[in-house]
């Protein structure tokens, strides 16, 4: 059932609504008819095609419409590159003619172009000066500030470049006849900015003798926007005069202006003493400006809110500006003041709709709201100030607060600060993640350990919150830095809680690079991992699922995978375990794959080594004369032919090092004495784990023994007492260099980790800061935790995956038929279902 029509209500109030919707709708549309031009309009818009652009420049210029005038000065840069003289002697004087008379649209792309052409040094500094520098001057005070202000800008541009006699002739000397009383408002505030800029092109001497007598009458104006602008530029004069003119000059002026009886002035002088507290030695410090940031703090409340706007922005500043010349009375006290604007506003939140709110209390809220942001943005000074020692308890329920604060931009300027959230955290993800995983600067085992508990859940949801939101740049940074959990976290920790989580974003998720990232990161966690049940798991379930899985997307994810491998591991890793399985793809029905394959071809082949490699040579020439004559696809086919040209042209690695590729012989022999060490140290760690338990039962033994009361003492001393294990008087020698090997073995992986990182993940990391190196006893340190959670839980022989059972295809150098090895791992095999379950290691 539909509802009746509701009657039309003819009433007077209701006509004028009817009304009103059609007046609406009117002006809705008259836009669009005066869009329309009319034929007499289209004429006159119309140029003649034959014109060079030079005439047609002269022609729009003196008869044209103002729109084809502002296009033609739009154009100018380009005419002043194309032909400068012609442009010079022809279209200037028109465009000078039209800029008397013209727009205000005009005005401001002729600012824009003129600054265009300075900034792109189409012409000498002089022709510019003679040219061009005349109208900017000619135009500086148009009544229009916006026009103003832009050849203003232009202005000082060209101060910065203009010889010096130049500067003191056509712009230095009619400042001294602008500045006087009689000149207009806009005229004095044209000359202190550009007062301001002057004095860095002029000596001292010069400065005092010719700047500074206009500069203290302009900060003596009787306007206050002229004083307050004045004394904005004091902090540019104060640079250019030294230290000690800024003492006996500008100081007396800016303490006269910060007693001024305009706020905006105040507040100038406040923030230029702020920035010029460098400037000034200790006593000046503490007997001159500090009683006056004392006074101006103390009236900030009763002021208006946009000096505690600036007051929270320079605070940071001004602390760390005159620490060391408080008193510790003073210090609580602007302690207590930074708190007391860390909580402004928050006791008027009563949860009231924005539009329940006054429009006067409401911009009143978004003035403390400011405040708050600047607080969270000058915290990590506080934290300097109080010591870090002291954050606890000076500073952590403040910094709660501000973590808590109900508005976003406090909470995510706080989060910049200490890198919480996700967009301000990533860049610095290494660094935090190893402070946090050591426990700082605590080096108690049970600390670092209890950390981890805390940090796991905190990455998978930081992961998960990037990959459910839409900022998939985001959610590949943070892919990106995960390649640094090997340094702070064991073998198990991170295959049981984020391995499985990367290979389903490989699998699953829609963005190139996204995948890629993941897909990197992977091969990291493969690159570092100390279990050798758990390496081949992952790399079974790469082959299987991505090699040889049903989607040529998964086929395709595999060979960036493998290109990420050849990249991390070692030449000997990628021909045992990937080099079969990806020459199998040149039979792959997707033309795609094999066309992505044949450009990683180069790479594969650069893994070879003569003789050792050369039966795998062999299966690769042979799997490439394949796809030259059996190919019918010719996009992949002409990828071919240049690929063999390449391949040919390729000289091939060899066993023993060659001189012109020591560096790389020598770095992949690097990554595979790494690589047989983690075997090495997998082995020792198990060794040691039974030999800790065997002592462990030993002592157990030992105590019951004791607790039997055994009357050892009766038996005679020629008869030693036996006990089960290794004797601790008198250790093997193969005990020795056992344990010897586990020490060289634990602190050259944490060595080797840390150098190698920066080149393995230089591709990840280019747009991230540059953090600072641990020290060598950190990373040994590290490791030795690494090893010992390792140690801890080690899977026993029970707990293998049932994935893991069939055999790898594996292409050992020198050893085995390799065809019965490629028919293992051809495409036609059903691909065998592993899966990576979320299992706890046993205790």
């Amino acid at each position: 059932m539909h509802p009746p029509p509701a009657a039309m209500d003819f009433s007077h109030n209701s006509l004028f609504g009817y009304m009103e919707d059609l007046q609406e709708l009117t002006i809705i549309e008259r836009p669009v008819r005066r869009s329309l031009k009319t034929p007499e309009e289209i004429e006159r818009l119309t140029v003649d095609e034959d014109l060079s652009d030079m005439d047609r420049a002269v022609y729009l210029l003196s008869s044209g419409q103002d729109i084809q005038g502002t296009s033609v000065i739009a154009n100018l840069p380009v005419l002043m590159r194309q032909n400068p003289s012609e442009t010079l002697r022809r279209v200037l004087p028109k465009v000078r003619e039209v800029l008397h008379v013209a727009s205000v649209e005009m005005q401001l792309t002729a600012a824009v172009s003129f600054l265009n052409i300075l900034q792109e040094d189409s012409v000498s500094v002089s022709t510019y000066a003679h040219s061009f520098l005349q109208v900017i001057l000619l135009h500086l005070e148009h009544r229009d500030i916006g026009v103003s202000n832009a050849w203003l800008e232009t202005l000082l541009s060209a101060v910065e470049v203009l010889p010096r006699e130049t500067l003191r002739h056509e712009i230095l000397n009619p400042l001294v006849s602008k500045a006087q009383l009689s000149q207009t408002v806009q005229s004095r505030l044209v000359n202190c900015k550009i007062l301001g800029k002057l004095t860095n092109k002029f000596d001292a001497h010069s400065i005092k003798r010719e700047i500074l007598p206009l500069v203290k009458s302009l900060c003596q104006d009787v306007e206050y926007e002229v004083r307050s602008c004045m004394c904005r530029q004091l902090e540019n004069i104060a640079q250019g005069i030294g230290a000690e003119l800024t003492k006996s000059v500008v100081l007396p002026e800016l303490i006269e202006l910060s007693r001024d009886e305009s706020t905006s002035v105040r507040l100038a002088a406040f923030e230029t003493l702020v920035n010029l507290l460098a400037m000034f030695d200790a006593d000046d410090r503490s007997q001159t400006i500090l009683p006056l940031v004392k006074s101006f703090c103390e009236k900030s409340f009763k002021a208006d809110e946009s000096i505690l706007i600036s007051l929270s922005f320079h605070l940071g500043k001004l602390c760390h500006g005159l620490y060391g010349i408080f008193t510790p009375d003073q210090h609580l006290r602007f302690l207590e003041f930074y708190k007391k604007l860390c909580t402004l506003g928050l006791q008027q939140e009563n949860g009231h709709n924005e539009n329940q709110i006054p429009p006067p209390i409401l911009e009143q809220e978004k003035k403390y709201t400011s405040v708050r942001k600047n607080c969270a943005y000058n915290f990590p000074a506080m934290v300097v100030f109080v010591d870090p020692k002291n954050f606890h308890m000076e500073l952590y329920s403040t910094f709660f607060c501000l973590c808590h604060d109900p508005e976003v931009p406090v909470r995510y300027t706080i989060a910049i600060c200490f890198y919480e959230v996700l967009d301000a955290l990533i860049d610095h993800l290494p660094e935090i993640l190893e402070l946090m995983a050591t426990g700082g600067e605590s080096s108690v085992q049970e600390n670092k350990l209890s950390s981890l508990s805390d940090l796991i859940p905190a990455l998978t949801a930081a992961e998960q919150r990037a990959a459910a939101s839409l900022k998939w740049r985001t959610h590949e940074k943070l892919l990106q830095k995960y390649a640094c959990l090997p340094h702070v976290m064991s073998s198990d920790q991170i295959y049981y809680h984020f391995l499985q989580r990367i290979f389903t974003i490989m699998m699953t998720n829609n963005v190139l690079p996204v995948q890629r990232a993941a897909s990197r990161t992977l091969c990291i966690f493969l690159r570092y991992n100390r279990k050798q049940e758990q390496r081949h798991e992952v790399i079974q379930k790469l082959i299987e699922q991505l090699g040889q899985g049903k989607s040529y997307w998964n086929r395709l994810r595999f060979l960036d995978t493998c290109e990420f491998i050849i990249e991390i591991f070692s030449k000997s890793f990628f021909c045992k375990y990937f080099f079969l399985p990806v020459i199998e793809l040149t039979h792959d029905p997707v033309a795609n794959v094999r066309m992505k394959l044949c450009y990683l071809l180069p790479k594969v082949k650069s893994t070879l080594k003569i003789p050792t490699d050369k039966h795998l040579l062999q299966q690769l020439e042979m799997c490439v004369r394949k796809l030259l004559c059996q190919e019918k696809d010719k996009d992949v086919l002409a990828i071919v032919k240049r690929t063999v040209l390449e391949l040919d042209r390729m000289e091939m690695s060899m066993d023993a090092f060659q001189k012109k590729y020591y560096e790389k012989d020598l770095l992949d022999q690097e990554k595979e004495r790494e690589e047989l060490l983690f075997l090495e140290m997998e082995q020792l760690e198990k060794e040691k784990h039974q030999n800790d338990g065997r002592a462990s039962s030993d002592k157990i033994f030992e105590k019951k023994r004791r607790d039997m009361k055994t009357p050892t003492q009766s038996l005679p001393k020629s008869i030693p007492i036996s006990v089960a294990g290794p004797s601790s008087s008198t250790p093997s020698t193969s005990k020795e260099i056992k344990k010897s090997k586990l020490i060289r073995s634990q602190s050259f992986n944490s060595q080797a980790f840390h150098a190698k990182y920066g080149n393995l993940d230089k591709c990840a990391s280019k747009s991230s800061a540059a953090g600072h190196s641990p020290t060598v006893s950190g990373l040994v340190k590290t490791a030795v935790l690494s090893l010992t959670d390792d140690s801890f839980r080690t899977r026993s022989a029970s707990s293998a995956p049932a994935s893991f059972s069939p055999p790898l295809p594996s292409t050992s150098r020198g050893a085995g038929n390799s065809a019965d090895v490629k028919s293992s791992s051809g495409k036609d095999v059903q691909p065998r279902k592993a899966t990576l379950k979320s299992r706890k290691p046993n205790p």
